[in-house]
């Protein structure tokens, strides 16, 4: 098994580096680009789950 680490942003999304899969409701996998995949905590991505800088825009507070 390898290693996944997760880091939580200040006012941003969530990173995660390393092997995952995601899926998506229907059960479908989506493929990460990169070897980083950004996930939303703001709920303002168009792009959602992934994050696509909109919590910059919104004025997102993560605390």
């Amino acid at each position: 098994m390898s290693d996944v680490n997760v880091t939580i942003r200040d006012n941003g999304p969530y990173l995660v580096q390393g092997a995952i899969t995601i899926k998506d409701q229907a059960g479908n996998e989506i493929e990460a680009t990169g070897p980083v995949v950004a996930f939303c905590r703001c709920g303002q991505s168009a792009g959602k789950p992934f994050c696509d800088g909109a919590h910059a825009k919104c004025g997102f507070d993560g605390s």
